[in-house]
């Protein structure tokens, strides 16, 4: 099967929200809380996708070799998640997850907890999710994958406008409650704020509870906080 850019945008989506899933399960296992994770609207997460799709292309030819699947499957998805965080970080000012407190970290943004799961996530992919997809694929009418990617394109590009739109809305409220040397709580501030906008940005703020996502170092955010203190103690 000669796979075209329609294919792989296919499988793109499909993965990305096949990622969402897996997260929103994993914060209801671990948080006990259902929330709608990821920086997008919509059910998806793109890194996932761009993920998945990188292991399809780079490990394929690697089938016979399920050991060389599982390193460098952890190598390219190590690196794809560090460069993530840190070009969100440059554009947007913030950080999406942090694993600072984590053992064996990376300058907080990937850690062995998250690297090693990439190993047995390469493996359902290659010998088992995919191979069924692309079957799947193959069996679809030519004229419904085009209406089908057309249409997963449409809501994608209108979500990431809206999403671009909220988190730059973000990094306003983020300038001004900073910029408040009297706050004794910014992270407090901010949350506040945000819960006062539109449902759009109260479903980013429960995608990430921490906080983590609206601030851009927690030392600064630490130090304004300590002022505050400090300000309040004089007071008093």
């Amino acid at each position: 099967m000669l796979i075209t850019i329609r294919e792989y945008f296919l499988l793109f989506m499909l993965y990305s929200m096949l990622g969402w899933l897996m997260e929103v399960v994993y914060a209801l296992v671990t948080k006990k809380k259902l929330s709608n994770r990821g920086f997008l609207i919509g059910p998806y997460c793109p890194i996932y996708g761009v993920g998945c799709i990188l292991i399809i292309i780079l490990l394929s030819g690697f089938k016979k070799y399920p050991v060389v699947v599982f390193i460098l499957a952890i190598i390219i998805c190590s690196i794809l998640e560090y460069f993530t965080s840190y070009i969100m970080e440059k554009l947007f000012k913030a950080r999406w997850w942090d694993y600072t407190k984590t053992k064996f970290n990376i300058n907080g943004r990937i850690c062995v907890d998250t690297m090693l799961p990439f190993g047995i996530i390469a493996f359902i992919i290659i010998y088992l999710v995919n191979p069924i997809v692309a079957r799947a694929i193959e069996k679809t009418p030519d004229t419904v994958l085009t209406i089908i990617a057309i249409t997963f394109l449409a809501v994608f590009i209108l979500d990431l406008i809206a999403s671009f739109n909220i988190v730059n809305n973000f990094k306003k409220t983020i300038k001004k409650a900073t910029l408040d040397d009297r706050t004794d709580d910014i992270n407090k501030y901010i949350r506040e704020t945000l819960s006062s906008k539109s449902l759009l940005h109260r479903r980013l703020l429960r995608a990430f509870p921490t906080g983590h996502a609206i601030i851009k170092t927690v030392k600064k955010v630490e130090e304004k906080i300590e002022d505050a203190i400090g300000e309040i103690k004089k007071e008093d």
